[in-house]
């Protein structure tokens, strides 16, 4: 009975469970009751009407059941409702929001109006493509993370933001406009136009379209009863709108009130500024890292993060100004603990509920800080070209080139940034990406902090100094040049199992230099040498460098290495090649055991299973596993990204002994080693071979040496030749690191990005790049001087220039420009080799210096040094009061006459006449004469020296120095003007233009001052005085307002030619707004230009995506390399088409001034990987590209992961024009490139 009771199942009708709902409240609450009933509600007057689900109406009359339709009057089943028609609203535009308002101002008690005052009104239709304050709305959530192109960027930190005075001051600048007949009837940038006039007035001009006669057709409604009720009012709807303003009668009547606020308006608008520093304030404030930080608990009881190890006391003084939301600066060696600052500042944001973004300079890295920060922290997202991971993450990690798209795309994730953390910032010393970093720093808002991680350099105190003064906020620089495990430098010399010995200690711990080990090693490369003289005869080379002698050395070194328990090595090789070489040779060689091959084995075949079956049989992935095996890895540019990953995990790990790399290796993660190896001390940086660099060798040397296990890291360089010089090793191990440099350009992106945003300009990013710093730091105090200089020139006297007078500012500045014409001429005379070679012993000159005021002179001696020449030179003088030879300067004459003026009246001694023998400098000769004197130089030097003595200086001259004096001596009696002097054009020969034209207007000035009036007045002297002093304060203020705006800039030249390009190609218009085109080159990642031009010349439109494709791949490519003659006729015609452009471009460049050949800007293009692009976008196995080229598989990978960037960005630009066809086309192309090996996800992101 009980089991039957059991197996009684409810009614399955829901009505009939013994259940009842009951709504509580009006908040949709619901409860259920075990007692059977209909639902209720607790509402007293129960539950509100629901209207029907529409959408189930419209399908349930017009899909389910359409027999309610009539099948034949279908006319009446529609219909329509007739719409009033109002021409109208079709011309009605909405004002423009009231930015401000007038408040009343109340007795506290009272409530009396005591007046009123202009109140500003905060987000007055603020958007993101109207303002750059933070204050304005966010965009769509869609664009939250990325931005928009047609967005602002958010006003940049340090930047004066435009006050109300400010704007009020540039609309009274501009010219008043008279509303009746200054009006524009064509737009600007428009071809045609609307004339407004009435219809009664005479037709518009040709080209105009008269509006009056346009809309007489049509019926507007309104009738009669529109026009009566218009009647009266002049001007008609106009009128009428403008009597309705409920504003515009009693403002007019209130005239006091108007006067209130005119009166309050200075007071009350300007807002205050705040408090700036002044000019002499440090912005850069060195830390002291040498005494230790012992209140660092107290003052942090509860830090935002802790580690398993005591910090130092760089990163506990970084911590300590991270708290105070400082910014810092931290330089320090390689692997001395950097990443513990930026640790520090995530945790903080966390703890903060704020973002931080975490920026490196290559993508590797940023996977790979993806891993160690995912793996400390857990909310971190990672941002790169090809993967977006969390993008909602607190920390977000992504690349420089990234943040600054998101900059200038005003992303709103910037709202919420409190941290931008740098890293590896040294890096803004690349000649290609180094703008980046300093656009980005440029364009951060005022709220975000910044923290630097940086190497050893030696300008950081500059460079902290330069962001201070660009952000207004102090920078805190923690600079230690300490290592946690000091370094050992070794030369070897060894190439066989008897020399593997050869190791000589060449730099110590301690950092003392020892000749002795470099005497050392020079000493076995000679007997060593003699030896194999002796055996194989003189003529044998010593060293082949082939690689069986490379094998030599490296196993020799290596099995060295193995005795002395001083594995894992990373040997640093500069060549791609030369590292598969290095590892492929040494076969023989097994470092690892049994239980460390199973562990690599299984690595391997977890890591490979994502790979497609043929990717796994490919022979660089074959090649590396059997190399792996043994304990061996490779790792430069020219591997797979994945098999590059694989190394660098095994390496972390302890199962690769011996890692061959190039010097990228040591641009990343802390992957320290036990011993670091030099291949070479010699590289090719791209243009020629050279020794590294101090900073380069530091770099990757300080991956020698594990923090905790190993007491001393080990770096040995490899003498496999001769032994380097001990001068080039001592700069290369000891010299300082390399400066900070900018590297600033413009590029067509930054000029479009900032000439859309009307509020910023590009004249005030060239004014903040650091390479404008040494000139622009002093522009406070320019400020001041200028201020001071105007104030004195207001104090002073005007001169009188009336009467007789009236021609001496003409005078002064004939003076003036005939002393500058005669030093050009001067100038081109000393630089030109006819010039050089008749300042030759013996030559009677002109001295004009400090010391000498038109003294003749004649040259004894002439230096051989080209580059800098001087001329020794016996001089005549006074002869001294007092003994002092200072006393010897002759004064230059307070007023110039004619006479001294015209030709050079030249220097006479007032009392006894005396010599002495300078030293000059091209510069100090004012006029080579004609004359020649007999001299014999090296007695006259041999005599003054000698009486410079004091036991001789009271012996009379020789009488070659006594003949030489009386020859210069009779030739100035003889000439008071200065004896003839050398014709540049007709004795020298300078047929130059300028030299030329200056002696004709220096002859045509000598001229003017000689039938000048004002010389004459007995008042000349006294006004001239005024006048030159006046002049000369004009004069050094016109030269502060130069250095203070923008025609002082370096690149200001270069900005109005690339802006003319762009006009020319018409990106933007004769006012500088920017048109269509510009928008969409904005959307460009790179060749804005060239694929702009491709884009709207329909080069791509009529292509397949493969073809597309493989046409980009040109621009991305980086071997060089020609397209070949297998390619399809479409993709021929297409390259030539692409390269068309470039060169019409590169012409256009030309013709606008720039320095880059057409030549060199077609030659950027590299199209060697067309065919293999465009088989791997038709579907060919990777295994079977390399056949097409000979590329490394590695630098293929990049180049379709770039082009895939690439066509995303052309597909955002079609979507941006209305090109759906060729978005499509580009997010098909987009499809094809991402798959397989080529787009394997990281191994850091899973």
């Amino acid at each position: 009975m009980l089991e039957t009771e059991r197996l009684v199942l409810p009614s399955p009708d829901p009505l009939n469970l013994p259940l009842r709902a009951v709504e509580v409240g009006c908040t949709g609450r619901w409860e259920l009751l075990n007692v059977p009933g209909t639902a209720e509600s607790t509402l007293p007057h129960g539950l509100p009407p629901c209207a029907p689900d529409l959408q189930q109406e419209a399908e349930q009359l017009f899909l389910s059941s359409p027999a309610w339709l009539p099948l034949h009057g279908v006319e009446h089943s529609t219909r329509k409702w007739q719409r009033k028609t109002d021409p109208w609203s079709l011309l009605v535009a909405l004002g423009a929001p009231v930015p401000s308002d007038l408040q009343a101002q109340r007795h506290p008690t009272t409530g009396q109006i005591l007046g009123y005052k202009e109140v500003l009104l905060e987000n007055t239709d603020l958007s993101a493509t109207t303002s750059l304050s933070l204050r304005r709305p966010p965009g769509p959530a869609s664009q939250s993370l990325w931005g928009n192109p047609t967005q602002y960027p958010f006003w940049p930190g340090g930047m004066d933001e435009p006050t109300l005075t400010d704007l009020g001051a540039r609309d009274e600048a501009e010219e008043e406009v008279d509303f009746e007949k200054d009006l524009l009837t064509v737009p600007p940038g428009f071809k045609k136009g609307v004339d407004f006039a009435p219809k009664d007035h005479p037709p518009p001009a040709p080209g105009l379209l008269s509006l009056s006669r346009l809309l007489e057709p049509l019926d507007l409604g309104g009738g009669d009863e529109d026009e009566s009720e218009a009647g009266g009012q002049p001007g008609g709807p106009r009128g009428d709108t403008a009597s309705a303003s409920p504003c515009s009668t009693p403002l007019a009547r209130a005239s006091s009130l108007e006067d209130l606020v005119l009166e309050k308006a200075s007071a009350v608008i300007a807002p205050l500024e705040p408090p700036r520093p002044s000019p002499q304030e440090q912005w850069a404030i060195p830390v002291d890292v040498t005494s230790p930080v012992g209140d660092f608990y107290r003052l942090i009881p509860q830090p935002a993060f802790q580690w398993a190890f005591e910090p130092d006391v760089f990163q506990k003084q970084a911590i300590l100004h991270l708290e105070q939301h400082d910014s810092v600066f931290v330089a320090a060696h390689t692997s001395a603990g950097k990443t513990v600052v930026a640790e520090y500042a995530i945790a903080l944001a966390q703890k903060h509920m704020t973002r931080t973004i975490y920026t490196s300079p290559i993508k590797a890295l940023s996977n790979q800080k993806f891993r160690d920060f995912r793996n400390t922290f857990g909310d971190v997202g990672l941002l790169t070209g090809d993967v977006q991971l969390h993008p909602e993450a607190s920390c977000l990690i992504m690349t420089t080139e990234i943040l600054r798209s998101m900059l200038y795309s005003g992303s709103d994730v910037i709202r919420d940034l409190e941290w931008v953390i740098f890293d590896e910032v040294h890096y803004i010393n690349d000649a290609e990406r180094g703008v980046v970093w300093e656009e980005v720093l440029i364009m951060l808002p005022d709220h975000v902090s910044i923290i630097l991680l940086s190497a050893t350099v030696p300008n950081a105190l500059e460079f902290a100094d330069w962001i201070g003064r660009l952000k207004r906020r102090q920078i805190y620089v923690i600079s230690t040049v300490a290592r946690p495990v000091p370094l050992e430098h070794y030369l070897f010399t060894g190439n066989s199992p008897k020399t593997q010995g050869e190791l000589f200690l060449l730099l110590d711990s301690r950092g003392a230099f020892h000749t002795k080990g470099y005497y050392a090693a020079v000493e076995a490369k000679k007997e060593r040498a003699s030896k194999h003289t002796q055996t194989f005869g003189a003529k044998q080379p010593t060293h082949q460098g082939g690689p069986a002698q490379d094998r030599g050395v490296y196993l020799s070194l290596l099995a060295s290495l193995r005795a002395r328990a001083q594995l894992p090595v990373v040997v640093f090789t500069f060549s791609r090649g030369r590292c598969d070489e290095q590892a492929a040779g040494l076969t023989s060689l097994d470092l690892t055991t049994g239980s460390e091959k199973s562990e690599i084995h299984l690595f391997l075949q977890r890591c490979l299973a994502r790979l497609r079956g043929s990717d796994r049989q490919l022979p660089q992935v074959l090649h590396m596993s059997e190399l792996l095996h043994r304990g061996l890895g490779v790792h430069h540019s020219g591997i797979l990204p994945i098999l590059k990953e694989i190394v660098e995990m095994l390496f972390s790990r302890g199962l690769v002994k011996v890692l061959f790399a190039t010097e990228t290796f040591a641009m990343g993660v802390n992957m320290p080693a036990r011993t670091v190896v030099f291949d070479s001390m010699r590289k090719h940086d791209g243009s020629t071979f050279r020794d590294l660099l101090p900073g380069e060798y530091v770099q990757m040397a300080g991956r020698a040496g594990r923090r905790g296990l190993d007491p001393t890291g080990t770096v040995i360089l490899l003498c496999k030749g001769r032994v380097p010089e001990m001068a080039d090793l001592h700069r290369m191990m000891m010299g300082k690191p390399s400066q900070l440099q900018s590297q600033f350009r413009l590029t067509y992106t930054m000029i479009l990005n900032l000439l859309r945003v009307d509020a910023l300009r590009v004249e005030d990013m060239m004014k903040r790049s650091f390479s404008e710093f040494p000139s622009r730091k002093d522009s406070k105090a320019h400020e001041q001087a200028l201020a001071e200089l105007t104030k004195r020139l207001g104090s002073l006297e005007e001169p009188d220039v009336t009467g007789q007078l009236v021609d001496l500012p003409e005078y002064y500045s004939w003076g003036e420009e005939l002393t500058e014409t005669r030093g050009m001429i001067q100038q081109r005379i000393v630089e030109s080799v006819n010039g050089l070679k008749s300042l030759s012993a013996g030559r009677v000159v002109v001295v004009k210096n400090q010391e000498h005021h038109n003294a003749l002179g004649v040259i004894l001696q002439v230096s051989s040094n080209s580059t800098s020449r001087v001329f020794t030179t016996l001089v005549l003088c006074d002869k001294p009061a007092s003994g002092d030879p200072q006393d010897r300067r002759p004064a230059a004459p307070d007023v110039p006459y004619p006479d001294d003026l015209v030709g050079f009246k030249l220097f006479l001694p007032e009392g006894p006449c005396d010599h002495t023998v300078a030293k000059l400098q091209p510069g100090d000769v004012a006029a080579i004469t004609s004359k020649m004197l007999r001299v014999n130089g090296e007695k006259i030097l041999e005599d003054f020296s000698r009486r410079q003595q004091p036991k001789f200086r009271k012996d009379p001259p020789l009488a070659a120095v006594t003949t030489a004096v009386q020859e210069l001596l009779r030739l100035a009696q003889a000439y008071p003007t200065g004896p003839p002097t050398l014709d540049p054009v007709n004795d020298l020969q300078l047929k130059d233009v300028s030299v030329v034209e200056g002696g004709l207007r220096a002859r045509k000035l000598e001229e003017l001052i000689r039938e000048a009036q004002c010389v004459h007045s007995p008042r000349f002297s006294a006004q001239y005085l005024k006048l030159r002093e006046r002049m000369q304060i004009q004069k050094e203020m016109e030269r502060l307002r130069f250095l203070l705006s923008d025609q002082s800039l370096l690149l200001l030249p270069e900005y109005h030619q690339r802006v003319e390009v762009l006009r020319t190609l018409g990106y933007v218009d004769q006012a500088g707004t920017v048109k269509l085109a510009g928008r969409v080159a904005c959307a460009m990642s790179s060749h804005e230009l060239l694929l702009t031009e491709l884009m709207f010349d329909n080069a791509l439109s009529a292509l397949r995506p493969e073809e597309i494709a493989a046409l980009l791949s040109g621009l991305v490519c980086q071997s060089s390399g020609d397209a070949g003659d297998q390619l399809p006729s479409t993709l021929k015609q297409g390259v030539e088409r692409v390269k068309a452009v470039a060169k019409r471009i590169g012409e256009v460049q030309v013709a606008c001034g720039l320095n880059q050949t057409v030549e060199e800007f077609v030659g950027e293009l590299n199209f060697g990987l067309v065919e293999v692009v465009y088989e791997w976008a038709r579907g060919m196995p990777f295994s079977e590209l390399a056949g097409l080229s000979g590329t490394p598989e590695g630098l293929v990978v990049r180049c379709i992961q770039r082009l895939a960037e690439m066509c995303r960005s052309l597909r955002g630009a079609a979507r941006l024009v209305g090109e759906p066809v060729l978005g499509a086309k580009m997010e098909t192309a987009a499809t094809l490139l991402r798959r397989d090996i080529v787009f394997a996800a990281s191994l850091y992101t899973q």
